[in-house]
């Protein structure tokens, strides 16, 4: 059996266990250990084992994500998600479908603060769909709204993943923040045009629009400065140079702490609370990152990524159509398991194979910086694509009354906005890049 076939193995049965609903890192760590033990044997597999999971939790790099974990979670136990949907509001309401439209906005703005999609979405949901349905949204277009907007938190800094990448790859966390914000842009406002035409075609999925009064809307910005603040002293000082991505997160977590405390939204136990949370989701993502690590050390032993890199370059195809094709295996591994899992199971895999080719006369460090972001946008895609779409399911568990398959059908709207929002990140990498050389 050559290596390149028990390479092909490990993933297959990678897949399988996570078919069957193993654990995603149990999934990927037993097929890497099994895989290793064949390729060279017990004791070489131990002496792997011995450092290279404390090798991984010891990463200084990683303490980051702990760390912006945290003040999202502090966010969302003091309250500060529904001063953001009804500024949002107050600003959009006066159009038809204005109240979807800020949902998408508000979990833009939680997102960039929280940096977890899930969180993003489960948070504002609970603020937004119950006002929603009250005034007569449909459950179609309630549901399918947010759970797009939530997607957002994928690539709107501090995202998790985001970061992630930039430490797989040894990019700089900073500029890979500039990378994402433009293309987080024109998704929000692909989505609030995708509701504008759905609520024109179909008037009786959203109620008249509502008069909001000057007064009301300067109300509601009163009560959202906590998070302008927090947002411009932590974000501001990482591209100002004033300090770093992790010093920033620990800035973060106190102003979050101490604001919430003044506003007498956080006391002892919605504090444990968020702790506890960020200790189980941490947890979790170090725990994927072992695994993923198990399996990509026996992939590399197998010599799997170098011979499908030295495959595709004898191949001679194009480079775009090479990219095409891994942004569609995107899209199908999404349907199978989370952002996260995709990042560390296949980045060290595929990045060397799109760093050997060109891309318009892209740098190294350009196209680094691009293929993450078409990454992640794809990751955002994979959230709300059919059959499993990870937040149609969180809003699914929050809004029973609506039918899942309603959702879905709500959602490709969406869907065709991302496809074409792809397909310019593709054919005009200044889009993510221009940012990036303005500031830095």
């Amino acid at each position: 059996m050559s290596t390149m076939s028990i390479g092909l193995a490990m993933f297959a049965g990678m897949l399988v266990l996570m078919a069957v609903r193993v654990p995603i890192a149990v999934a990927m760590f037993i097929p890497g250990a099994v895989g290793y033990m064949v390729l060279s044997g017990w004791m070489p597999l131990l002496a792997h084992l011995k450092g290279a999971v404390y090798g991984r939790v010891s990463v200084y790099d990683l303490s980051v994500i702990p760390l912006f974990m945290l003040m999202g979670a502090v966010a969302v136990q003091g309250g500060l998600s529904k001063a953001l949907f009804d500024f949002a509001n107050a600003l959009l309401g006066r159009f038809r479908g204005g109240m979807a439209m800020a949902g998408v906005l508000a979990c833009a703005a939680f997102g960039s603060i929280s940096g977890s999609t899930v969180a993003t979405t489960a948070t504002i949901a609970q603020v937004a769909y119950p006002q929603m349905r009250r005034i007569g949204y449909s459950g179609r277009l309630a549901t399918a709204a947010l759970a797009t907007g939530g997607t957002m938190g994928v690539l709107l800094p501090p995202s998790v993943t985001l970061m992630v990448y930039a430490i797989l790859t040894e990019q700089n966390i900073t500029k890979m923040f500039l990378a994402a914000y433009v293309p987080a842009l024109i998704a929000a406002l692909g989505y609030i045009i995708a509701i504008m035409v759905m609520v024109r075609i179909h008037p009786e999925q959203a109620p008249a629009a509502q008069a909001i009064s000057a007064r009301e809307v300067l109300k509601a910005a009163g009560k959202v400065w906590p998070i302008l603040a927090i947002f411009a002293v932590v974000f501001g000082g990482i591209y100002g140079g004033l300090f770093t991505a992790t010093e920033g997160a620990a800035i973060g977590n106190v102003m979050t702490c101490a604001i919430t405390l003044l506003r007498g939204e956080l006391n002892r136990s919605k504090f444990v609370s968020a702790v506890r949370t960020t200790a189980q989701t941490s947890g979790m993502i170090f725990l994927i990152f072992i695994g993923a690590d198990m399996i990509n050390a026996a992939l590399a032993l197998s010599q799997l990524p170098s011979q499908l890199a030295e495959l595709v370059g004898h191949l001679q195809i194009p480079p775009l159509l090479v990219l095409t094709g891994v942004m569609l295996f995107y899209v199908l591994l999404g349907c199978v398991m989370d952002e996260m899992s995709m990042i560390l199971l296949t980045v060290p895999t595929l990045f060397p194979v799109i760093m050997g080719m060109d891309f318009f006369g892209l740098s190294v460090g350009d196209k680094a910086l691009w293929f993450g972001i078409l990454i992640l946008t794809v990751c955002e895609i994979g959230m709300i694509f059919p059959p499993v779409g990870l937040n149609v399911y969180i809003m699914n568990g929050l809004a029973r009354d609506v039918p899942m398959v309603e959702t879905y059908k709500g959602v490709v709207p969406f869907l065709i906005t991302d496809a074409m929002r792809l397909a310019l990140l593709i054919v005009f990498p200044a889009t993510a890049l221009w940012l990036v050389h303005l500031l830095t």
